[in-house]
């Protein structure tokens, strides 16, 4: 028998090597997965991208279905997750710096370099082609979003966050961050030369996306609430 000592290094030899193999897998998963769709991707082609025994992913992720949870939620935490997006919004009082923080985070991630990454392309590909495997949590995930975003239009507005008002402009704050989010960034470049979406601009673009949300908003306010915004 080896020696206690021996027998720890090996184990933790093993668990370094276990954890190299699953970020492998996830990584070169989300390559796959954002250029083929999960329906389209096979195991074994993953298995030969990441270099590991086809047996890795049932080992790792108990299979196809595991892999791409895993693949999704590390998408998600590369971009802006919802616990970031809860938190920027609850460190603002006013509304308005609420809404500024709502959509800073998401232009800050648009205008880096993750934008050109898998996770990007991937959480794209599931607002465009929903996948049966993990559709329903994108939605969930979605919907947290949309809570917040209720939560601020209502308060510019003085309506309820169930008003189909609220809804409606909800979706015309969201439309411009979709399209920086789906539009591949050189065809916009080509389409719209003069538009900055490098890092340095997230600011500014920024506050011009919350300055046409507070305009549309204070069009749809209560008469009450419409002198309160720009």
């Amino acid at each position: 028998m080896l020696p206690e000592k021996l027998l720890k290094q090996a184990r933790a030899t093993g668990s370094r090597r276990g954890l190299r193999t699953h970020a492998r897998l996830i990584e070169t998963a989300g390559q796959v997965f954002a250029a083929q769709g999960v329906d389209r991707a096979t195991g074994q082609e993953i298995c030969r991208r990441a270099r590991v025994h086809s047996a890795a992913i049932v080992y790792h992720f108990g299979g196809m279905q595991g892999l791409y949870r895993a693949v999704f939620e590390e998408a998600c935490r590369r971009l802006v997750s919802t616990e970031a997006l809860a938190a920027a919004v609850a460190a603002e009082r006013d509304p308005r710096r609420k809404l500024a923080a709502f959509l800073g985070l998401i232009v800050a991630a648009v205008a880096s370099p993750m934008s050109a990454s898998w996770a990007v392309r991937l959480f794209s590909r599931e607002f465009v082609a929903p996948s049966v495997i993990y559709g329903q949590v994108h939605d969930r995930l979605l919907a947290g979003r949309a809570k917040i975003l209720k939560s601020i239009v209502s308060a510019l507005t003085a309506l309820p966050p169930n008003d189909a008002v609220v809804a409606r402009a909800c979706v015309s704050i969201m439309a411009p961050c979709a399209v920086l989010l789906l539009f591949h960034r050189h065809k916009l470049a080509r389409l719209l030369p003069q538009i900055d979406l490098s890092p340095a601009a997230a600011p500014q673009i920024t506050r011009q996306l919350v300055r046409f949300a507070l305009g549309g908003l204070g069009a749809v306010a209560r008469p009450a609430t419409r002198t309160r915004l720009p």
